[in-house]
């Protein structure tokens, strides 16, 4: 049974700003596809070469299922390698100053990353903010912080403890 820290509780970030790593994710998401679309008619009017653009109309030409576990698999494939590389921000996390941290204020591991992400996928899953944490947070042991109100109350915790220690 993991430990759960208040301190990690009392900085969780509100509804709003995780609202706000979806959208701006979100937002990556589409550019990325936007890139593509580029580098591929770059690439055919530089060089010639049609395979980017015959993925690209393979991708227009999906059907609304298909559509939707493409961009599944991306969005998972961005969110994953994203908090897992860069110990729990994406882009969206890294312009409201928030990160993906461990219940008992360790760095989430490789399982808590993956299981956090997984869980994403659950139908009617973004509906579970309704309630106190995300199903996704939940279920990985993770909570969604605001780093610098985070480290300024441990740094007090930690100037507090450590005086008179030699």
């Amino acid at each position: 049974m993991k430990k759960y820290l208040r301190i990690i509780e009392r900085h969780k970030v509100s509804l709003w700003t995780r609202f706000a790593h979806l959208l701006i994710d979100r937002v990556i998401i589409f550019l990325l596809f936007v890139f593509y679309g580029a580098f591929s008619a770059f690439v055919y009017q530089l060089f010639n070469i049609t395979f980017f653009v015959e993925m690209g109309d393979k991708i227009s030409s999906m059907n609304r299922f298909e559509d939707i576990l493409l961009t599944s698999l991306i969005y998972f494939l961005y969110t994953f390698l994203m908090e897992y590389f860069t110990n729990g921000k994406t882009i969206g996390k890294y312009i409201t100053g928030s990160r993906v941290i461990s219940t008992d204020g360790t760095p989430p591991s490789f399982n808590q990353y993956l299981i956090r992400n997984i869980s994403r996928l659950v139908p009617f899953e973004p509906f579970s903010f309704f309630t106190v944490d995300g199903w996704h947070d939940n279920w990985s042991d993770t909570r969604v912080i605001n780093i610098k109100n985070y480290l300024a109350e441990k740094q007090t915790k930690d100037d507090i403890n450590s005086i008179g220690a030699k």
